[in-house]
Order: C-alpha cells, then structure tokens, then sequence
C-alpha cells in the first residue's frame, strides 16, 4: 500500500498481477521482422524527405524525390481517383504497422518459479515429449500420443487387447504427477483415452 492510499481511506488497492498472467506477458514474443521492415522503411523514406526539403529550403534541392511531380500529381488526384494497386500497398503498410505493434502469439507453456522476478516457460513439443515418455513408461502402454488443447492435455494410450481400466489411471496419475513436478501453469485437465491394438 502506497503512502496516498493510507491517506485517502476510500482508495483501491491494485490485485497483484497473478504468475500465469505475468508469465504469458513477458513470454509472448515481439514481431520482429515486420518491426524491423516498419521501422527501416519509415526511417528512409523520412530521412530521404527531411534531405530533400532541407536542400529545396537552401535553394539546392539534390533531386532524390520527384517533389514538383508529386506536388502536380496531388492537384491533380482526389480520393476518388486512387488506384487498386495505391490501395493494395496502404493496406499491407496497415497490415505491417499492426503487426509490428501488436506481440505474437505465446509458444511457451508458462512454468512456475518461486522468484517472482523470474519467468520461465517450456515449449510446447517439449512438454509434449516428455508427458508422451511418461504415459509410455506405464506397464502396458505401448505408444502415446499427446495433444496440448486449450484447456485439456489429452493423452492416448495405445495397449494390448488385456488392458484394464486401472491402467488408465495410472497413466493419469503419471502424467498428472509429472505435471506438477515440472510446475506448468495452465496446463488443464488431463484426459486419457485408450485404443486398443487392433482397433
């Protein structure tokens, strides 16, 4: 609690941001590329205006951009009069814009850590294999197949025609307890389906 909020009885206090939220902020990644292309196209073009105005003020205009043309060119052309190719090329410059403001999409599965300082996150086909090598380690599995969902991690098991419904528990519990000593957050519920050999 701050200083003014002891002083003003009626001021809120802000919920500490949660580590799932925390964590999916500091992992999404930047667009780079498309801010790179943004940033270095924005930046010559407008260097190469500020020379030439710069030049045209001095009474030696160093003739890099058609100036008088494009001076005629705006008389002349109303919004009505843009082509399909002007529109294109500001649409994908919207497109690049949005892109380099905007993060991408988080790849990591965030994990817990006991500083609160310290975001760490496994990818996603890592935390696939690891909870296939798992569910392969229960007797009578003999392949495993994991899908990360949304809101599930959905493991199937394929096992001889004499498998029991235990084993699925096992493989569960297994799965489950592997889970929580890696610390992921967010992973879900786990559902484990069976097929059987043959089937």
């Amino acid at each position: 609690m701050t200083t003014l909020q002891q002083i003003l009885p009626g001021a809120a206090v802000a919920a500490p941001e949660s580590p799932l939220r925390r964590s999916r902020r500091a992992l999404r990644p930047a667009r780079t590329p498309a801010g790179a292309t943004v940033a270095l196209t924005l930046t010559a073009v407008l260097a190469i205006t500020a020379v030439e105005v710069a030049t045209a003020l001095v009474g030696r205009p160093l003739g890099l951009l058609p100036v008088d043309r494009l001076i005629e060119l705006a008389e002349r052309s109303s919004w009505r009069d843009l082509s399909l190719g002007a529109l294109g090329l500001a649409a994908a410059g919207l497109v690049l814009l949005l892109l380099a403001a905007v993060p991408g999409r988080c790849t990591l599965v965030p994990v817990e850590a006991t500083d609160p300082n310290i975001v760490i996150g496994i990818t996603r086909s890592g935390l696939r294999r690891t909870l296939r090598n798992v569910a392969q380690e229960v007797d009578g599995v003999n392949k495993a197949k994991v899908r990360l969902r949304r809101r599930t991690i959905e493991v199937t098991v394929r096992t001889g025609p004499e498998s029991t419904g235990s084993m699925l528990r096992h493989v569960g519990t297994a799965v489950g307890d592997r889970l929580a000593g890696l610390g992921t957050l967010s992973t879900g519920e786990v559902v484990v389906r069976l097929r059987r050999r043959g089937i």
